[in-house]
């Protein structure tokens, strides 16, 4: 951001025109000693020489200083400085007559005059300043190549000489002689910071949120076991390192539990940790292994639960989705946004469940902070009315001389929290070495009190948004330099969401960039159009596989929560591991589809006009399943009709418990000879297709003229033998009643005594029903 105190810089023209026309009277010297005599001209030539040395010497890295610590980071008047750190010879020539001294510059102007002089490397007569007379040094003899050897300096901080507040440059540097150069010279120097403000600031303090994630990547799979618990499933059991002492997680919980801090949550982490509490197991390969870590992740969630009672909690959405890459490649996939919509809805009662906390949702945080209309619009999409974005891409376009509070309005009833780009990307280097964690200390806490002594009439709040997974020395870092400002000279801690609603500045810019601002290495490692057109497959097949379950939610709430993941910011640096997630998804969600299932079957054979028609239907799943209808389609309707009672389209339905098998009879009628090719499918209730449908053939017996009319007539003759049956039996009983009435007997007829009683009916040409599974090469008698 443009900083008009910033102009005023660190350079001291006056200087650097008297060494400029010093080293021009030094380069003509050896000139005017040649028209000398040999003894006079060598003590000037020897004096240039020396002069030539030390301004080539400039820049040269004979010698590495390193700043291991410093103490007190930001003191005050009354403290000792300490500077602890070592120096290594890394040229070819042994150093002798070695001492590191402390050498105090002036006061820095502006934030990007500490930028500047941050990157200055080398001495640099005239600009580095002269080393403190009465200051401490410590001597070295020697110091062979490649030879280190500690050193520690300390002086009381009011022998520094230090006027005014504001930051200070301090160097520390080894002056010493090479065979080469066997004169006094400054061989190496390590710059850093001092921020000098020992009362508290005599106008508003700046408000300061720092934001500390708890975010990883993606553990749990989609499997779960098929128990009542459902055991989950981990590609691996790497998130136990990060729970465990020392791993990288625990050491942001310790740490921020005594920090004044927002946490900013990913509530899939929490999931995963929790699922690790209770029973679980760990893909090894082909098996899955029980895992033993149980008590690893009970002692991080009860420390976490303890830690956040009181503070500011915001939750991401689940799975912490990447909103750039749904903004620019899946936005135009049917059903991507509303799995951001899912993860949000989630996410509050995830929190709240296993923390017992109630988080904020309101919150969506792009990658590196970086915005555009489109990605503003997927952010808020969700509900979300806070975009966390940075200040290197909302720039300032006012010429402030200020770096304006965090809110900014964008319209829609959207508001920007804009992070400070140099303090939120302070830590991220490599902070294992002390010196690089010693040099970052010092460099944020110069950049804040900058940021105070800009503007001291108007309280201002600054927002730090770091990386979202640090390691476990950029946590240790970054606690070290928040501690530092505990004593709140010029800073105040304030909550995220306070940080939110504070009064924006009426000065500060708040138009988003356009698309073609964002950054190009940012866009590169976005997810790929085809991940969002694996995931719409993926909820196809969920959608269609639910409606057939009497229990979904155990299959929907894993998956659902699979699908999040794949969304997730953490797969930019491995877009090889998302690819085989999403894969691994799919095919753990087609393997429990194919449990429901038609067993296949290769003929049935016909050897009458009608039989029954047998198919089995497969239920290898532990939950039984409803709401499917099988139908039987042949292919030559005309020469074979299948009928059923129902009235589902030819179809029907099923039902198969858990672990079991079911037998569907078909009725079917031939009116041709030959085989019939037959396709069984399953269909849900609304007509859509489940699984793969199943082909078989039914082979009809012959049926010639001769057998139809054999058939034929064997019914006519018992039709007439039934009318005959009922003439007799009328003519009977009508002499039986004359006889009654005349006196005789019996009533019948001589030699016509009841015939025994002859069936009237046929027997039925359809076989008994049988709950037996039919093979292949089945027979089915009429």
């Amino acid at each position: 951001m443009a900083e008009a105190a910033d102009s005023q810089g660190t350079g001291h023209s006056p200087a650097r025109r008297w060494l400029r026309r010093t080293a021009a009277l030094l380069v003509g010297a050896p000139l005017l000693a040649g028209l000398l005599s040999g003894t006079a001209a060598t003590p000037v030539a020897h004096a240039a020489e020396k002069a030539a040395a030390g301004k080539a010497g400039t820049g040269t890295r004979t010698v590495q200083v390193t700043l291991d610590s410093m103490t007190p980071s930001a003191p005050v008047k009354s403290d000792t400085l300490t500077i602890s750190g070592t120096v290594t010879n890394t040229g070819k020539q042994p150093v002798t007559s070695a001492h590191v001294g402390l050498r105090v510059g002036g006061r820095l102007q502006g934030r990007t005059s500490i930028d500047d002089a941050s990157q200055r490397t080398g001495f640099t007569p005239g600009v580095d300043a002269a080393e403190l007379g009465d200051g401490p040094t410590v001597k070295f003899p020697k110091l062979a190549p490649g030879i280190s050897r500690d050193f520690t300096l300390s002086l009381p901080v009011s022998k520094l000489g230090l006027d005014g507040d504001g930051v200070y440059q301090l160097g520390v540097s080894l002056s010493g002689q090479t065979p080469n150069q066997p004169y006094d010279q400054v061989l190496g120097i390590q710059r850093t910071f001092l921020p000098w403000q020992p009362e508290a600031v005599d106008g508003k303090k700046s408000q300061l949120t720092y934001m500390w994630p708890l975010i990883s990547s993606t553990h749990l799979t989609a499997q779960t076991g098929s128990d009542e618990q459902q055991t989950p499933v981990f590609a691996d059991d790497s998130l136990a390192a990060e729970l465990a002492p020392g791993g990288r997680l625990e050491r942001m919980v310790s740490l921020g539990s005594q920090l004044p801090v927002t946490w900013v949550i990913d509530p899939d982490l929490l999931a995963a940790v929790d699922a690790m509490t209770r029973n679980y197991k760990v893909n090894s390969g082909d098996t899955n292994v029980p895992g033993t870590n149980q008590e690893v992740a009970k002692q991080w969630l009860s420390s976490l639960e303890e830690a956040v009672q009181g503070d500011k909690v915001v939750a991401l959405p689940f799975a912490d989705p990447d909103l750039a890459s749904l903004a620019h490649r899946g936005k135009d996939v049917s059903g991507s946004l509303s799995h951001l919509q899912g993860a949000t809805e989630v996410a509050e009662k995830t929190v709240d469940t296993i923390l017992h906390v109630t988080p904020s949702v309101d919150f969506a945080w792009p990658v590196d902070g970086a915005i555009d209309p489109s990605i503003v619009d997927v952010a808020t999409s969700a509900g979300a009315h806070n975009v966390i974005a940075r200040s290197d891409s909302l720039r300032e376009t006012g010429n402030l001389s200020y770096s304006p509070t965090a809110a900014r309005p964008i319209g829609g009833g959207t508001t920007a929290v804009v992070a400070d780009a140099r303090l939120s990307t302070a830590f991220e280097g490599d902070m294992s070495r002390a010196g690089s964690s010693t040099l970052a200390v010092q460099e944020f806490l110069a950049q804040t009190l900058a940021v105070t002594l800009q503007n001291t009439d108007t309280q201002r709040s600054i927002v730090v948004a770091p990386q979202r997974m640090p390691t476990s020395s950029q946590a240790q870092t970054m606690a070290s330099a928040i501690r530092a400002l505990s004593g709140q000279r010029w800073t105040q801690p304030l909550g995220l969401d306070a940080a939110a609603s504070a009064k924006p500045d009426s000065h500060a810019t708040t138009r988003v960039p356009g698309s073609s601002s964002y950054p190009g290495d940012l866009r590169k490692d976005e997810l790929p159009p085809q991940a969002f057109q694996d995931m719409r497959s993926t909820q196809g097949t969920l959608d269609k596989f639910k409606v057939i379950l009497t229990a979904p939610d155990r299959v929907v709430t894993p998956f659902g929560n699979a699908i999040n993941r794949e969304i997730s910011t953490s797969w930019r640096t491995n877009r090889e591991g998302a690819v085989v997630y999403r894969a691994g998804v799919q095919s753990y969600l087609d393997s429990l589809t194919d449990k429901v299932r038609l067993i296949q079957k290769s003929t049935a054979t016909m050897s009458g006009r009608s039989a029954t028609l047998a198919v089995t239907v497969q239920n290898q799943l532990v939950q039984p399943v409803d709401n499917l209808v099988l139908r039987l389609e042949p292919g030559s309707p005309t020469r074979l009709k299948v009928t059923t009672n129902d009235d589902t389209g030819g179809g029907q339905q099923v039902k198969v418990d858990g672990g079991h098998t079911q037998s569907v009879k078909f009725t079917a009628t031939a009116n041709a000879n030959g085989p019939v090719q037959v396709t069984a499918r399953l269909y849900t209730q609304d007509g859509t297709p489940y699984g793969d449908p199943m082909e078989f053939t039914v082979q009809v017996s012959e049926i010639t003229p001769t057998v139809m009319l054999v058939i034929a007539g064997g019914v006519l003759l018992l039709v007439l033998a039934g009318i005959r049956m009922y003439t007799q039996r009328k003519r009977s009983t009508a002499r039986k009643e004359n006889g009654e009435e005349n006196g005789d007997g019996d009533g019948a007829e001589p030699g016509h005594g009841d015939d025994p009683e002859q069936p009237s009916d046929p027997t039925p040409d359809t076989g008994p029903e049988s709950g037996a599974s039919p093979g292949p090469g089945e027979k089915v008698e009429h």
